[in-house]
């Protein structure tokens, strides 16, 4: 069974690059992996968690690689980042603290998530469908990224309360991420039909 026949519909790149090989998929796991560590330089540096461009990074790069390659470039930003190349928010390197630990963790979900939803109902073909997948791949992240900031927050007796937490960890980022993915929902369909023509 080829890709075209077991995927509904295929993300951008195995359309651009059909040719199925491990040089095409390393190829394209790298560059998914750099694409989020240029984005994630796109800073404005609050804290405990800053705002960046990173999640558009990371959601863009699961729609146009698909489920598996979106989360394996994903997998492979975290080590990169882990093992001390500065590709972290504002070119940080390593976990520091841990406070954003959880939403770094949720960003191969989340790729894969996305890539799960354009492979499935081809939804980066339409704006309506591009901007639900990109909400759900954010809301993926703040499902895992608040409850950690939470854990992280009380082990350093700094936590205070539920709406303090809601505060620092999601809802000063909620309309940041729409207007993130409103940019998306532009983008790749655009992108497609560049490609039909």
């Amino acid at each position: 069974m080829n890709q075209t026949q077991a995927l509904p519909f295929l993300p951008l790149a195995k359309t651009v690059l059909p040719q199925r090989s491990a040089l095409r998929d390393t190829l394209l796991v790298v560059a998914g992996s750099l694409f989020v560590a240029l984005s994630a330089q796109v800073t404005v540096p609050i804290e405990p968690v800053p705002i960046t461009g990173q999640t558009l990074g990371v959601l863009l790069v699961g729609a146009a690689l698909g489920s598996r390659l979106g989360f394996l470039a994903l997998a492979a930003y975290l080590i990169e980042g882990g093992a001390g190349l500065p590709f972290f928010a504002g070119g940080k390197a390593g976990f520091g603290q841990g406070f954003t630990l959880g939403y770094l963790v949720a960003f191969p979900l989340a790729a894969a998530l996305v890539g799960y939803l354009v492979e499935r109902f081809g939804a980066d073909r339409s704006p309506p469908k591009t901007l639900g997948a990109m909400l759900l791949g954010s809301l993926l992240i703040y499902l895992l990224g608040v409850p950690w900031l939470g854990y992280m927050l009380h082990k350093l007796g700094m936590y205070q309360g539920i709406p303090a937490l809601l505060t620092a960890g999601m809802s000063k980022f909620l309309l940041g991420d729409f207007i993130k993915a409103v940019a998306a929902a532009a983008l790749l369909p655009s992108a497609w039909r560049l490609i039909r023509r």
